[in-house]
């Protein structure tokens, strides 16, 4: 071959390549024109503290004083009309719109988010999974506030029917749930409101091969004219060949073969924290104040003093607590100084229906017995087990004592003197343990030798009947101090020489 001959081989090759490179990025934008004749609603009302109430009707938003607001970069209406679908959006990427709010509103509540998604004349039914998420500032500096992603059982998947449909996620959380989303001011005073595709109903491969057009369903843009390009932004993913970039872009960073043309069909419905409420004084439970207005104070469960009040010029009321008084053996609701006054004794934060002040019930020493009607504190001082207030000899069981059992071999076992016996063992007496010097020392002890004459033998059991029943005599055999049916059984382990 010639060198002219190889330079055009290789010009072939170059410019073959460089098709395929701008053929491949011209694919990351397929925007698809269609008739959205009626457009569904997949309403979910989430209960992050109880998810399984999740509900996919909308109730209404009772949210308290503050009207909410609606924000959105979009001049749809979000109902039937002409759209433009983003078939080149792949698996695993976002479409978010960000925008500015006055510093007095943060932090916000989020009540209800919203995307349009569509079909063009898809051949089979659509299953897509879809992420919900929240920023605080935009989405390539700001920080995430919150994140729900659809799993088919709480959230719900997107299904579509075959056809040319359109259908609005809306997602918001409960009013009634206590886990609102609250978004703060990061210095910004901007948020984020994005949805991700976690997963198409036919997948391409990034800048490779789009997404089916026909067998999925996109997000979509108005037909207007891009107006905000900063305010649109685009997560994209990586893939071989992608010239658009990776990772969260605004409209306006994209390269214009890369920029769809017109502002995503998102919305988000807000409530802001302060809507120009009149200041006034809050006095908390913990006798504290802060000026704040009456929603602030509500939100921290304060009592508000009323509007134009200043800390400053008003005492707050002493918190109250649980009073525990020895002299009387009361409980009162009353301040830390009063409390004190009368030597009692203050429990913050509780009241009386929380605590029990002088505790009386039943107390298990460690010899097994109970006695009745004591305090925490006596029985302690005995070395016993407070069974709780209110509890009775009569109905609470008592474990029974234990002590060291030894083998025939030497090891050692703490139990009960009925079960060591049962198991042929040797009882070291009620609260002895495997610890103690003498536990499983045979070299001075012979078991059942009452008589101490070196042989367990009749003499043995003929001492411990002539002392049955006596305590502390030469016929205890076990060392309990009581001479009874355990001894003789002792006896009969032990016959035979030591």
């Amino acid at each position: 071959m010639t060198v002219h001959g190889s330079r055009m081989t290789l010009i072939s090759t170059l410019l073959a390549a460089t098709a395929s490179v701008a053929a491949a990025g011209e694919s990351r934008v397929i925007p698809v024109e269609a008739r959205l004749d009626s457009i569904d609603v997949l309403s979910i009302n989430h209960a992050p503290s109880d998810p399984l109430s999740t509900v996919t009707d909308r109730r209404p938003l009772l949210r308290g004083d503050c009207p909410s607001e609606i924000h959105t970069l979009t001049d749809s209406d979000f109902g039937p009309g002409q759209y433009v679908l983003q078939a080149g959006f792949e698996e695993g990427e976002s479409a978010a719109i960000s925008f500015s709010l006055p510093a007095e509103a943060f932090p916000v509540r989020l009540d209800l988010a919203e995307i349009l998604f569509a079909t063009f004349n898809s051949t089979v039914q659509t299953t897509t999974e879809w992420s919900f998420k929240a920023y605080s500032g935009k989405p390539d500096t700001g920080s995430l506030v919150a994140e729900y992603s659809s799993d088919g059982v709480i959230l719900p998947h997107l299904v579509m029917p075959p056809g040319t449909n359109g259908t609005i996620i809306a997602f918001g959380i409960d009013p009634t749930d206590p886990n609102q989303i609250f978004i703060p001011d990061n210095g910004s005073g901007e948020i984020t409101i994005a949805f991700r595709i976690d997963a198409h109903n036919m997948p391409g491969s990034p800048c490779l091969s789009p997404p089916n057009e026909n067998m999925n369903a996109f997000p979509a843009t108005d037909t207007s004219g891009l107006q905000f390009p900063a305010g649109n932004w685009l997560d994209l993913v990586d893939g071989a060949f992608c010239i658009c970039g990776v990772g969260w872009r605004s409209f306006q960073q994209l390269p214009t073969l890369c920029r769809p043309s017109g502002d995503w069909v998102i919305r988000a419905t807000l409530t802001p924290f302060n809507c120009g409420g009149s200041v006034g004084a809050c006095c908390t439970s913990d006798g504290s104040c802060s000026d704040l207005t009456e929603i602030e104070c509500e939100v921290i469960s304060g009592d508000f003093q009323g509007d134009g009040t200043i800390c400053s010029d008003l005492q707050c009321p002493e918190p109250t607590a649980a009073c525990c008084v020895p002299s009387t053996g009361e409980c009162v609701d009353a301040s830390e100084s009063l409390c004190n006054a009368f030597s009692g004794t203050w429990w913050s934060g509780q009241s009386c229906a929380d605590i029990v002040c002088f505790p009386v019930g039943a107390c298990c020493l460690p010899d097994g017995s109970c006695v009745p009607d004591s305090t925490p504190e006596s029985c302690v001082a005995f070395s016993g087990t407070f069974q709780g207030d209110a509890t009775d000899c009569d109905v609470v069981e008592c474990p029974e004592p234990e002590g060291w059992c030894c083998t025939d071999t030497g090891d050692c076992f703490e139990l009960t003197q009925a079960t060591c016996l049962a198991f042929g063992g040797i009882y070291g007496g009620d609260g002895s343990t495997c610890i103690d010097p003498d536990a499983c020392d045979d070299s001075s002890d012979c078991v059942g030798d009452t008589t101490g004459d070196g042989v367990v033998n009749v003499d043995d059991v003929l001492d411990v009947l002539a002392n049955y029943g006596s305590d502390g005599s030469s016929g205890d055999a076990d060392g309990d101090n009581d001479v009874d049916v355990d001894d003789v059984l002792l006896v009969i382990n032990g016959w035979g020489d030591c």
